[in-house]
């Protein structure tokens, strides 16, 4: 969309970062850790600023397309600043922001179809300590 008042000479583009996983089991790692509770961590030696919103695309090798969503900088971690210290590497904590429920219910259960499909019925539910949909 574009706003009549923006008097920019040349429009903005939005960001956008691609995070590829070469392996399936360290996307189930992050999931179960970071993405399943509605954001990810990453980590770069340059985060972007506080409040930067962007479009995270997150490629998977079982998935022809990456997952394309919409993140926003939630805290950082530079030299000159540890947001998190509990966190020991220097990145960015990312929120996803999704356009509705059905948006996030949609990801979710594809990421639980591929996890279930890779892991097994059993060791899915013991990973992410709940029961498949039927």
């Amino acid at each position: 969309m574009t706003n009549p008042d923006d008097k920019r000479q040349h429009p903005r583009t939005p960001i956008e970062l691609k995070v590829e996983y070469k392996k399936m089991n360290t996307f189930f790692a992050d999931y179960t850790k970071n993405i399943s509770k509605g954001g990810t961590f990453i980590k770069t030696e340059r985060p972007l600023p506080l409040g930067t919103e962007f479009i995270f695309k997150l490629a998977l090798p079982k998935r022809s397309q990456p997952f394309e969503l919409r993140g926003e900088v939630i805290w950082t971690n530079q030299a000159s600043e540890m947001q998190r210290p509990d966190i020991p590497e220097m990145g960015m904590g990312i929120r996803f922001i999704f356009a509705s429920d059905n948006e996030r219910d949609n990801f979710e259960s594809e990421v639980e179809q591929m996890m279930v499909a890779s892991l097994g019925v059993h060791l899915y539910e013991k990973l992410i300590n709940k029961r498949v949909r039927s």
